[in-house]
């Protein structure tokens, strides 16, 4: 192998190398035989080189150079020579030159492929995408997102460590203790009857680096939650996990916008516009119908319940009288795109939310036309007024109670906007959403539960309101949302072990069941805690958004498939009997 042993990459010749003697490293990205001429690109993680095999080459180089197939692993010395003019390809950065082969060596041959490595995304199905994954990685998009993966990590810690955080470890065995999802859980095999879980976030640890006086710790750190895997969900995950001491909700976001700046700039050249705007929780719901809305598009929604109390249409006036709301979107232009079947599919994207149906009407010349326009013929004017409505607008309205009216019609408003192609993928748009409720009702189970988690802190003015009244209690809890992705959640903590146990004995948790579970933090919040507040971008979920996909699999080296397992190291397994032995487990068959 010294023999052959590169001396550039392939990405990184051009002109000024003429005449240089070069070895490549790599894998054959393409094999053309053009009769006399022979062309081989060379593909490494730089770039691609073209190779050229002369007419005046050596039987035995060309016998070479025709043998070989594609993602042989090969050796190449070459002299580098420029393209002629009607040759160069500025679509590659190495498009300028050529090398002329003067010899090939095969470091390592490759069976037939399971599906070709592609110059940009793979069309295979995703689970022979995974299987072989190894392949798939050798993808431009794969690996353009690998590495753009890296750059954010480091850009990441490049920024808060120049902030004055300190990067500290936390542990990845912990004690079970409830945060939302089921824990995976770890035997020990030394405190037999015993489990470790892995941390569903660093949550309690990070609190109590603050109470250990670190003042700012940041750790981009590894979780793990036992649930059902979906398009942005994994069962390991990534998240830049922060945490303050001294600081209000507005610090924080000072350090994540700031944070995020550098980020983009570094990054992807992208200058973000800071501060980002704030929403409260209740405004989100009630214009966009999401705590996540996506703000590349417009569609805001406009309240009819004033037109609709006092309307021919019983479906409207009915809503509003028993307590709902009619919430309604103006579609620019959209009239002639949505006929009658298409109106349905929006129909049946609401229902998914709850809703029984979805009204509308079409303007044009001038007056209301179709859907439920019949009903309001004595309210065209002040209709077209209110939606400054023209020729070719669609107006479509959901009406029902508050929360399913908002919810169902911001998926129709999500919906739309994807098939007008109103959204632009290389667009970021954040917003911070606060005043959440600190508590949520569980009807299934009858109880209250925690809206985030139960160390958020009240806000200062529901203090003495938690265990009297609850539900009208919000949380010092903010979301970092950006394309309609929730890319961030955070809060200013609890810090006072009284005030701690009231929102522990409200979700359920008595004093000796939190004692039990959480005792640990609980006394350490009786040694001067401070107070602090944190919050925890998804590294996965940001590098989703930044490169435009919608799965959080296509940013992930090794993730999971759908059915929550790893069909290239085929994991889950079944493990050997003498470790379960060892670990004092029993093992019992699910029933068929």
């Amino acid at each position: 192998m010294e023999k052959m042993k590169r001396t550039h990459t392939c990405g990184e010749l051009n002109a000024s190398f003429e005449n240089s003697t070069v070895i490549l490293n790599g894998w054959v990205h393409k094999n053309r035989n053009h009769g006399g001429v022979h062309f081989i690109n060379v593909r490494d993680r730089y770039g691609i080189t073209q190779v050229v095999i002369d007419e005046d080459a050596t039987e035995e180089l060309k016998a070479k150079a025709e043998g070989l197939k594609f993602e042989y692993c090969i050796a190449i010395t070459g002299v580098v020579r420029k393209r002629p003019a009607e040759m160069v390809n500025p679509k590659m950065s190495t498009g300028d030159i050529e090398v002329k082969a003067l010899d090939i060596e095969v470091l390592n041959t490759c069976e037939v492929l399971p599906f070709m490595v592609s110059e940009t995304e793979s069309d295979a199905k995703e689970d022979l995408r995974l299987k072989y994954r190894y392949i798939d990685l050798r993808s431009k998009g794969m690996q353009d997102r690998i590495r753009l993966r890296h750059e954010v990590a480091f850009a990441t810690r490049e920024f808060l460590i120049g902030d004055g955080f300190y990067e500290i470890e936390t542990p990845t065995l912990i004690k079970a203790t409830p945060e939302g999802a089921r824990d995976f859980v770890v035997p020990s095999r030394i405190h037999p009857g015993k489990f470790f879980a892995l941390p569903q976030s660093p949550q309690l640890y990070k609190q109590i680096l603050m109470v250990s006086g670190f003042d700012k710790y940041f750790q981009i750190a590894r979780c793990y939650r036992d649930e059902d895997p979906r398009g942005d969900r994994q069962l390991e995950f990534t998240q830049v996990d922060l945490e303050m001491s001294f600081v209000s909700a507005d610090d924080v976001y000072d350090v994540v916008e700031r944070m995020m700046k550098h980020i983009f700039a570094k990054t992807m050249n992208v200058e973000l516009a800071v501060p980002f705007r704030r929403i409260s929780y209740h405004q989100a719901l009630n214009s966009y119908g999401s705590d996540k809305p996506d703000l590349r598009f417009g569609m805001e929604f406009v309240d009819f319940d004033a037109i609709a109390s006092d309307c021919g249409f019983s479906v409207f006036k009915d809503a509003v009288a028993n307590g709902g709301n009619v919430k309604a979107i103006k579609v620019d232009g959209a009239a002639e795109s949505y006929s009658r079947k298409k109106i349905t599919e929006l129909e049946d994207q609401a229902k998914i939310y709850g809703a029984k149906g979805l009204a509308w009407m079409k303007v044009a010349g001038g007056k209301l036309d179709g859907g439920v326009s019949k009903f309001f013929e004595d309210k065209q004017e002040e209709i077209l007024s209110l939606f400054d409505a023209k020729d070719g607008d669609l107006l479509l309205f959901m009406a029902d109670s508050w929360k399913v009216a908002c919810t169902a019609l911001g998926a129709v408003r999500v919906k739309v906007a994807k098939d007008l192609g109103l959204i632009d993928p290389m667009r970021f748009e954040f917003a911070w959403i606060n005043d959440f409720p600190l508590f949520e009702w569980n009807e299934d189970e009858q109880k209250w539960d925690p809206a985030h988690h139960m160390f958020s802190m009240p806000k200062p003015e529901f203090l003495s309101s938690i265990k009297s009244n609850p539900g009208a209690v919000l949380g010092d809890i903010y979301d970092l949302v950006c394309n309609g992705y929730e890319l961030a959640s955070g809060s200013i903590r609890v810090h006072n072990p009284e005030i701690q146990q009231e929102i522990f004995d409200v979700v359920g948790f008595p004093k000796e069941e939190a004692e039990k579970r959480f005792g640990f933090l609980l006394n350490a919040f009786r040694y001067g805690a401070p107070p602090h507040g944190g919050i925890a971008p998804g590294l996965d979920r940001l590098i989703m958004i930044m490169s435009a996909r919608e799965s959080i699999k296509d940013v992930i080296a090794f993730p999971k498939n759908n059915n929550a397992s790893s069909p290239m190291d085929e994991s889950p397994a079944e493990i050997l009997d003498e470790q379960i032995n060892e670990l004092h487990l029993r093992v019992v068959e699910e029933d068929k």
